[in-house]
This record gives structure tokens, C-alpha cells and sequence, in this order.
């Protein structure tokens, strides 16, 4: 049995895949690759908190765009460069 916190690919695509139906979501607008290196440059650019809420506000972004699909990784890129200069409260380690 695999430990839940380390999913192997397959398994992280499938949760995905299974959580956009359930939630009635095209499941091609959940760029996996396209969140994580936005939480993991938040994180470390930011602070680990700010990781999964950037990945809530990207995706209400997304969900509020004309064009999701266009957009997303364009937003996405906004959210790191944003990150990548912050100079606000100090860094978490």
C-alpha cells in the first residue's frame, strides 16, 4: 500500500480527475503541474501558507475568466512573479 502523503503520478491524476467530477469541474482546467510549481514557489518565495490559499485565488481567478484556459498558466506566471519579488512580511523557513 502507498503512503497517502507521497502519491505516486498515476494516483495524485486520478484523485484529480475524480474530484472535478464531483465537484462538476472540467477536469483539463486542474493543471496539476501548473498549481504545484505555484504553491512551491509561493512557498518558498512567500511563506508555506500563502501556497494553498495563491492556489485557491488562482482558481477563482481562473473560474471568473472569459477565456479559463488561455488564462490559467498566464495568471499563474502573475502569482510567481509576484512572488518571486515579494518584500512583504518575513519568510517563513
Amino acid at each position: 500500500m502507498s503512503d497517502a502523503k507521497h502519491l505516486p503520478p498515476h494516483a495524485l491524476n486520478e484523485w484529480v480527475r475524480a474530484a472535478s467530477a464531483e465537484l462538476g469541474l472540467d477536469a483539463d482546467l486542474a493543471a496539476i503541474t501548473t498549481v504545484l510549481d505555484l504553491a512551491r514557489d509561493v512557498a518558498h518565495d512567500v511563506a508555506r501558507p500563502a501556497a494553498p490559499v495563491s492556489a485557491y485565488l488562482l482558481g477563482l481567478a481562473v473560474g471568473a475568466a472569459r477565456e479559463p484556459l488561455e488564462t490559467r498558466d498566464e495568471l499563474a506566471q502573475r502569482l510567481v512573479t509576484l512572488a518571486a519579488g515579494w518584500q512583504g512580511a518575513v519568510k517563513q523557513e
